[in-house]
């Protein structure tokens, strides 16, 4: 809570209303919005720490597994503008001849 966090990738932090540690994962949320990383809290209502783990058991376990899903697409995948191809180094290239 008190590190520089500046050049983090952007975080998703997940908590539920009744979990014990709510206070710490607004706390980082804060911290790392003044240190400018993009940061995204979720607080579900009524359920509790870890509630991801239970996602075969409770329907908002495997909706937050779904956003995380989306959050790591989004923030991970480059735009196809960006891709580029892979290509040889001309060292490993043969002579067409």
């Amino acid at each position: 809570m008190f590190a520089n966090l500046r050049g983090l990738p952007p975080l998703l932090i997940q908590a539920g209303s009744n979990e014990l540690l709510l206070d710490d994962a607004v706390r980082l949320a804060a911290r790392a919005a003044a240190d400018d990383v993009p940061v995204t809290l979720e607080v579900t209502p009524g359920v509790p720490h870890l509630f991801q783990a239970f996602a075969p058991m409770l329907d908002e376990g495997e909706a937050a597994l779904s956003r995380v899903t989306e959050f790591l697409h989004a923030a991970f995948t480059l735009p196809p503008r960006a891709r580029t191809t892979a290509r040889p180094h001309p060292d490993n290239v043969e002579p067409n001849g």
